[in-house]
């Protein structure tokens, strides 16, 4: 809070853009480091405690003298203005603020993402090999690592493609098992010629509840090509939305970029096409007690993916890529995840994947919306819009498995899936 302010007139009623908090030591002080997962802040900022209790004011409702009323209030301390300010330009000149400066800085970022023929494979050396070599030789181990399949399976083109794939969107380095049981199935079943993805929109907010792109997507082995005819036809048929309104979306989201990653190691990046579709939050419909396919824009989406793929004479596969729980203290919740929690959390996943199992997509959401989605199921909007397009057709568990965060107390769930 020493930073100076730059000149420009102070923002009297701040507002704090949606960012990631969690909690850091440094020289046993506790501190919370803020960070954005959209990548348009590029730095995360580390601040104390105090500051942060400011910044959870940061709402657009409290003035900066109303600000300086509460942290007197609960330190029992005077916060100087010139603190006060250095904090709001800080987070600002950072673009952790909703401002006129973010604003600029995300119109920069746009032109710049609608200017290029593809959309980079942002997370490439961060949660994966880079190098082609090194990236081939990390996939297959996770095949051999514990929990794999146990080893890459001889490619086979007589049985019949699949339907639809459920795989983790966790980074690799933890869910690569997963992602081995998932992308294995692909090597042995004839080759899919369209690739529909539904990928976890983790920052997309509004009424925009799908979003698509044109672009190919990036990866080591080659860029995964776009059908943008497909995309095209798609979103001239949709009538609820704009499919592109929100496509700057797509330059840091990794739930679709690590799916064109695996696609890429098993089934190259020739012969087929995909469809890279965001999906929204549905949790506006779990506080609603409705059911998504009672929400036009849900409806309709689905009514225009149906029509478009009934046309088509290629074979398709429907891919979801999302993971299950969130629960413990990063995740906003009051406890720990430990081993016991560890041990709920897959009860209450293995009974909500008999519903996926059986291709009951209205027992599925039901099942979330019973516990108001109290372990947050950042995969339900794009399973519940794959399980609504494949709707009755079996599936089968190819592995659950739960990621335990020990220093933030957390825990992350996720399960493979084939639909025949």
């Amino acid at each position: 809070m020493e930073n100076a302010p730059t000149g420009q007139p102070p923002i009297d009623k701040p507002i704090i853009r949606p960012l990631e908090a969690f909690p850091v030591d440094q020289d046993g002080q506790k501190y919370i480091c803020l960070r954005d997962p959209s990548g348009a802040a590029a730095n995360p900022i580390v601040i104390g405690m105090g500051a942060y209790f400011l910044v959870t004011l940061f709402d657009g409702s409290h003035s900066r003298r109303e600000l300086q009323a509460a942290f007197t209030s609960r330190f029992g301390e005077l916060l100087p203005t010139e603190h006060l300010d250095g904090l709001i330009d800080a987070l600002d000149q950072g673009y952790f603020l909703d401002s006129p400066r973010y604003a600029a800085r995300v119109a920069e970022i746009r032109g710049e993402f609608l200017a290029r023929p593809d959309r980079p494979a942002a997370l490439a050396g961060v949660c994966y090999e880079r190098d082609p070599n090194g990236l081939r030789r990390e996939i297959e181990a996770f095949f051999r690592a514990p929990g794999g399949p146990g080893g890459i399976p001889a490619p086979r083109t007589d049985n019949a493609p699949l339907g639809g794939l459920i795989a983790p969107h966790i980074d690799p380095r933890r869910g690569g098992p997963a992602y081995a049981h998932a992308y294995g199935e692909l090597l042995t079943r004839e080759r899919p010629e369209l690739v529909v993805i539904l990928g976890t929109s983790h920052y997309g907010y509004g009424a925009q509840l799908f979003t698509a792109t044109r672009k190919d997507y990036a990866t080591p082995l080659g860029s995964v090509p776009t059908d943008r005819e497909f995309v095209e036809r798609l979103a001239a048929r949709y009538r609820e939305g704009d499919l592109f309104a929100d496509e700057l979306l797509h330059r840091n989201e990794h739930s679709i970029e690590f799916q064109a990653l695996f696609l890429a190691w098993a089934l190259g990046v020739a012969g087929y096409r995909v469809v890279p579709i965001l999906v929204g939050s549905f949790h506006e419909m779990v506080r609603a007690g409705v059911t998504p396919a009672e929400d036009p824009r849900v409806a309709g989406f689905i009514a225009a993916m149906r029509a478009e793929l009934a046309h088509e004479r290629r074979s398709a596969l429907i891919v979801a890529g999302v993971d299950f729980a969130h629960v413990g203290r990063k995740f906003g919740d009051a406890f720990g995840a430990d081993e016991r929690v560890a041990e709920q959390t897959k009860a209450a996943d293995l009974a909500l994947i008999e519903h996926i199992k059986r291709g009951d997509p209205a027992g599925f959401f039901a099942e979330i919306a019973r516990e108001g989605d109290q372990r947050k199921i950042c995969g339900l909007a794009p399973m519940y819009t794959q399980l609504e397009l494949l709707r009755g057709r079996g599936a089968r568990l190819l592995m659950h498995d739960i990621a335990m965060e020990p220093q933030t107390e957390s825990a992350v769930s996720f399960a493979s899936l084939a639909i025949d």
